[in-house]
């Protein structure tokens, strides 16, 4: 077989082939591979797929000799065993240079494996998290690739141009070269992270305003596009002022919001982003907070015989609002952030990913579910300051902290005393509360821990000296 194609994709699911399509659209002869044929053969007749420079292959060998050498191969198909299969069959079939990509939601330790796996043959392998659903796969996703750099670079070309565009004129990718090893995919996982976060807390304010401040449901759909012209601007509050008011289709003059079922789903990135944290002592409290809020909601059941057999009383909101609210969320978002860039930070340095942090939240900008407004300004402050500590400390959000403060407090404090639970606007005033105080409790924690193990501590006039003091003699 003659090689004609620029690039291939395998796994024609509905991520794989909009990918293929994007490739496709910017000049590329893409050959494509499915393990059903059936389903490439969906795809040859799909509107996107009629008449583009798409090489289909039944087999895998044909597909892989209709690329181009060294060949850029994207595989898409679904995380864990599924992506294991692929690259055990294809591993023989490469050659020397080749680039073999997952572009899979792949956890990192998976991509450390296979990374181990492919420096024993002659391929490079690189794990490349890819955000934006099906429409950013399509017309340009927040590409996150990691691995060898060389490979990265080679693969660069072809990103540059399918990835999102942000910045001046957009004219900036938002695709970067994450580090070495599993740093694509576990930046992928840590943006995912604060995409829990985030879509909690305004989960939470939609809550304080529909049973809190008893607007309905246009109102709250009104506000969210209103705070979607300010400093809130983002796809997540652009998304929710457009389907809070959307008629049930099955129940005239009815919202579907309504007629949703109260448990939220997830696929394991949340959880895995905590379980990151704890593995490097990072706090994310406001991320753990939106996973067990999650997993709350899965307990239906049991939610409603709770209610019965407790009567908790809920009570308006009162002393709160609307601009109070959009102020807390504001405050809170930036706590989010400050933490999955600060989990990104000490990752890079525990696993020698030789992350750019300044260049993360720039490729967050376009194409991604957490692109915002204020990323401009996440990014400016770490390239500022590349050793930055905290974005709660930055000069560019310093002041926003303070400012949004007061309100943060006030909604939380409404909101407990009204009985309506913020688990993630909780979290991120602690978090914010917490780092900012000088001298915590923890100085009890530790004199608990000397008295009952005798696990020692230190003395403020000299720290780095562990002391134990017989404290029940």
């Amino acid at each position: 077989m003659t090689a004609t194609a620029d690039a291939g994709v395998i796994g024609m699911a509905v991520m794989g082939r909009n990918l293929a399509k994007n490739i496709e659209s910017r000049g590329y002869t893409v050959a494509i591979y499915n393990r059903s044929y059936e389903k490439t053969e969906e795809v040859m007749q799909w509107e996107h797929g009629k008449n583009a420079r798409f090489v289909p292959s039944k087999e895998l060998a044909d597909f892989v000799a209709s690329i181009k050498r060294p060949r850029r191969i994207i595989i898409m198909v679904q995380a864990g065993k599924g992506t294991d299969a692929v690259i055990e069959q294809i591993a023989p079939l490469l050659e020397e240079g080749d680039i073999l990509v997952d572009g899979g939601n792949a956890h990192w330790a998976d991509t450390d494996r296979r990374n181990a796996f492919a420096q024993g043959k002659n391929f490079f392998f690189v794990g490349m998290g890819v955000s934006g659903g099906e429409e950013g796969a399509r017309i340009g996703p927040s590409i996150m690739p990691g691995g060898d750099k060389e490979a990265v670079a080679k693969l660069m070309p072809i990103l540059k141009e399918i990835s999102a565009k942000a910045g001046k004129n957009n004219a900036e990718p938002c695709v970067t070269w994450c580090g070495t090893g599993s740093a694509g995919h576990f930046v992928k996982m840590v943006h995912n992270g604060i995409e829990y976060g985030d879509m909690q807390m305004i989960a939470e304010c939609y809550d304080l305003m529909f049973r809190g401040l008893k607007q309905n449901h246009k109102k709250c759909a009104a506000t969210f596009t209103k705070w979607n012209k300010g400093e809130l601007a983002s796809f997540l509050i652009e998304l929710t002022g457009d389907i809070a008011d959307k008629a049930d289709p099955k129940k005239k003059g009815k919202f579907l919001l309504d007629a949703i079922r109260d448990c939220a789903g997830q696929k394991g990135t949340g959880k895995w982003t905590t379980m990151a944290a704890l593995e490097v002592g990072v706090p994310i409290p406001t991320i753990t907070a939106a996973v067990d809020a999650r997993l709350i909601s899965s307990l239906k059941g049991e939610r409603e015989v709770a209610a019965k057999v407790l009567k908790l009383k809920t009570s308006k909101l009162k002393g709160v609002s609307v601009n109070d609210i959009a102020k807390a969320l504001y405050g809170a978002k930036i706590a989010a952030y400050a933490q999955g860039m600060r989990l990104i930070v000490e990752t890079s340095k525990a696993r020698g990913y030789q992350t750019d942090l300044g260049s993360i939240p720039a490729i967050w900008r376009g194409g991604c579910i957490i692109r915002a407004v204020f990323l401009d300004r996440i990014t400016t402050a770490f390239k500022k300051q590349p050793n930055l500590p905290s974005l709660l400390i930055a000069a560019e959000f310093k002041k926003d902290i303070a400012r949004t403060l007061p309100a943060l407090r006030k909604v939380v404090g409404a909101a407990v005393a009204a009985g309506i639970p913020v688990p993630a606007l909780s979290a991120s005033l602690a978090y914010i509360e917490g780092y900012a105080t000088a001298r915590l409790p923890a100085y009890l924690t530790q004199a608990q821990r000397d008295a009952f193990g005798s696990h020692t501590y230190e003395r403020n006039e000299k720290p780095g000296e562990w002391i134990h003091t017989e404290w029940l003699a």
